[in-house]
This record gives C-alpha cells, structure tokens and sequence, in this order.
C-alpha cells in the first residue's frame, strides 16, 4: 500500500485526485472507508481561503459510478458552486447488493450525522493550509438526494466511442403531494455517470398494480407513449411551429422526414414514429449504443425507421454534398429519391469531455459551415430544434449568434428544469394557419397532452 506524502493535502492542485483508504471511526470491526480527495479545476480566488466541503456516500450505492469513478466525482464537485476541494467518504468494497433499495431516511440521517462528527478531523487533516488563516475552517458536510428509491443493473458494456455503459431498471419518486411511484430503463455512460443518457418508461408486463410490485419482483416491458426525459417533450413542441408545412406534406400523402442527430436510446425517434406519423433516419456515433438501444429499448430497424453509425457531423456534410449513403450499411437515401431534403431535424449531441462539465451541443457543431450543411438539407418551411445546455450564459449568446447568421428566425423553449433550452431555427418565415382543422397538430397535442405548446417565443 502506497504512503501518502505528508505535503499531498497541503494546496489545491487543480484537478488534482487522490484516493486511498481510512479505518471507520464507528466501527470496531475492519471495515474501511475510501477516500476520494478531488480538487477544483479552476483555481481559487487569491484574496479568499479556499473552501473544502465533504459528501457521505449514500449507503449501498458506493459502487454507483456517480461516487466510485473519477468522472462521478468531478460532476459532483461542479455542481457544488464555490467549492474548491471535495473530500468524498464511502464504502471500500468493491461488492454492492445486486438490487439497491433506499433505505428509511430517518435511521439513515442519525447513521451520517453521528459518522460526520467522528470524521471531522480527517476533514481537517485533508484541508490545505490556507484554509486556517482566521481560524479553524468549518468544512460544510454536502447531502446527495435524488428521487431513486430501487434499482437493478440488467446489463454494462463498452462501445467504441462512449466507452462503458450501464442499462437499469429503476423505481423512482415523481413526488408531489402523492408520492407517485414509476419505475423506468435508463441508459447511463461511465464517462458522465451524473447524466441519464436515455430514460423511458416501464410498466409490468402481466398488468399488476404498481402499488403492488417493485424493481426484480416482477417482469417490465417498455410504454412508448409517452416521453419522460425532461427535454425530449418540448423539442417535440417545437413541431407546432411547422404545423401547417406539415400538415400539408401529409394531405399530399406524404409522410414528414426526420433526422435525428443522436440517437442513444432511440426514444425520441420511436415516438416521432409511432405517435406522430414520420419518417425518421438515425445518425450515433457508437454502434454498441444501437445495439443496447435494439436489445433494451425497443429501437426497431423497419420501414419508417433507419439508424446508422457516423459522425453527425460528418453525416451533414456528406448529406449536403448529396451523398446517397452516408456510412457503409447506412442507405439514407436513395439514388432515386428527389426529395431528400428534411422536414424537421432534432439534434440532441453533448460534450464528450468529462472536463468540459455537461454541455450541449458540442462546439464543433456551433460552426458556420455545419450549420450552413444543416440548413441545406432541412426543407424550406421546415425546422431544426436542438437541446442546449450552456455552461454559462456567454456560450448561449455565441450560440444564438451563430444560429442567427444562418436561419432566418430563432425561437426558444426553456424547459424549466434549470438546464435545458430547446433552441428552434427556421429556414424560412413560419407558413400563417389556415381555417382548416390541423389534424396533425391536433394529434401532436394528444401527444404530448399540450405541454410546452404555449412556452415557445422568438428570440
């Protein structure tokens, strides 16, 4: 076992990240904690004390990649505003029960309460020098809360590009003033353990009450519906805007064409499809995420549906260069296909740099010729909405000013969770609403029950 040098503590050293493991202060047996010490990318300000904060880890979820990868901590440390030192304190085995459940909050508080006051030395100890200037430093212990209350890895793998993966049913806490229990399949990369990559809905196979089952007590199947990832629901609000185009494509019997950049689990694309009638192509960039997609998700291959593996990026370029086939095995379309321009391009790619923190699009796709290649191939009267997280308001401006430079109108959606907007550009002026019924945006209400409908202005 390696020996900490004495000087390791004594600074911050941006990025700087070391683990090792400490006896437990409250327990008389041999068990042993580990000790994640990671410290702020950016370096504090020179005229204040660094300040250095600790998290216990939730107990039974210390193999969770959230609090046992580096990637996990990192998160969770930016998510922590003003921290430049996070100590986290968990579980040393390696071994976590094959189902998680939460346990009562009561008996657990009491349990992290009495452990922080036994570990506040080793708090101390961990601090760098600086922190002591006026006095001894009081080193705020942070609480992890979410709404998981059980879950159940079905299967990890690794993809070529995104690297290890996770599929898990889940049971979660809607809250409200009624606790309303769902239980879910999530999709979850190592590299970013913090962001649920793919979320869909699950409900019990034989129709058995969900006050009545739990996560491994019975068999689930998957409910294509409805979309319950936060952002997903408002870019398909965003269709309201080309309503009348559409409505139109489909009375000449024409089915409307989507491109979906990102595909992950392939919920987006599935209820594109099966509830509002599309055509839908696919581009992922890794094609083992397809494969968990096909084997977990319900992401069919058929008529109305083709996914393939490429670079989004790349995928545009090739499209607006009228290249039929975009990757090998990936026939977009076809030689003698016209109109092979798109009605509605949704684009859901993030950063794949851990270090960048959650950001999306990624910036290489904020450049003048991408999305000059983008509006190319998107149909006159048709849209392009894509998710944005920014990291800060300055990234959003750029983004909207480079947007701006190309289409001819901009709209937003704030999604309201504090970290999505959904960005819409328009190649053209919105076609005005006729006297006629709008059949499909009658249907995209249905859909989605009318959410985010009213929530979308010009910018």
């Amino acid at each position: 076992m390696a020996i900490l040098d004495e000087t390791t503590f004594e600074m911050i050293n941006p990025s700087g990240f070391t683990t090792f493991t400490f006896p437990n202060p409250s327990d008389s047996t041999t068990s042993l904690f580990r000790v994640a010490v990671l410290d702020s990318p950016f370096q504090p300000p020179a005229d204040n004390p660094p300040r250095v904060a600790a998290m216990l880890v939730p107990k039974h979820r210390h193999s969770d990649w959230i609090f046992s990868t580096h990637s996990g901590h990192l998160q969770l440390l930016l998510s922590s505003p003003g921290i430049s030192r996070l100590i986290l304190i968990g579980d040393s085995s390696h071994h976590s029960p094959p189902i998680y459940r939460r346990p009562l909050k009561n008996n657990d508080t009491s349990c992290d309460n009495e452990l922080g006051v036994s570990l506040k030395p080793l708090f101390l100890a961990l601090s760098p020098k600086s922190c002591f200037e006026h006095g001894i430093p009081e080193i705020p212990i942070l609480s992890y809360e979410d709404n998981l209350i059980s879950s159940l890895v079905l299967e990890k793998c690794v993809g070529s590009l995104v690297g290890e993966m996770v599929v898990e049913d889940v049971e979660i806490d809607c809250g409200g003033q009624f606790s309303k229990r769902e239980f879910r399949r999530r999709l979850r990369f190592k590299r970013m353990p913090n962001l649920v990559q793919t979320e869909v809905r699950i409900v019990p196979k034989m129709g058995f009450g969900l006050d009545c089952v739990g996560i491994g007590q019975v068999e689930f199947r998957l409910d294509e519906s409805v979309l319950v990832h936060s952002y997903l629901v408002p870019m398909v609000a965003s269709l309201s805007l080309a309503a009348p185009y559409i409505e139109g494509r489909i009375r000449s019997g024409v089915r409307p064409k989507a491109l979906c950049l990102g595909v992950g689990g392939g919920a987006l694309l599935g209820f594109l499809r099966t509830q509002l009638g599309f055509q839908v192509v696919g581009v992922e960039a890794d094609a083992e995420v397809l494969s968990v997609s096909r084997r977990y998700f319900g992401l069919e291959d058929g008529e109305h549906i083709k996914v393939c593996v490429g670079d989004a990026l790349k995928v545009i370029d090739k499209l607006a260069g009228g290249a039929c086939e975009v990757e090998v095995g990936c026939d977009v379309g076809s030689g003698n296909d016209v109109d092979t321009k798109f009605d509605v391009i949704m684009v859901d790619l993030d950063s794949s740099d851990a270090r960048d923190g959650l950001i999306a699009p990624p910036l290489e796709f904020v450049r003048k010729h991408v999305l000059l290649s983008a509006r190319s191939i998107l149909s006159d009267n048709g849209i392009l909405a894509i998710n944005v997280i920014p990291p800060n308001t300055s990234f959003y401006k750029t983004l909207v000013h480079e947007f701006r430079d190309v289409f001819n109108d901009l709209y937003e959606i704030d999604v309201g969770n504090g970290e999505n907007f959904i960005l819409i550009a328009v190649a053209s002026p919105l076609m005005p609403s006729t006297d006629c019924e709008n059949c499909f945006l009658n249907k995209l209400g249905n859909a989605i029950l009318g959410a985010y409908l009213n929530s979308i202005k010009k910018i």
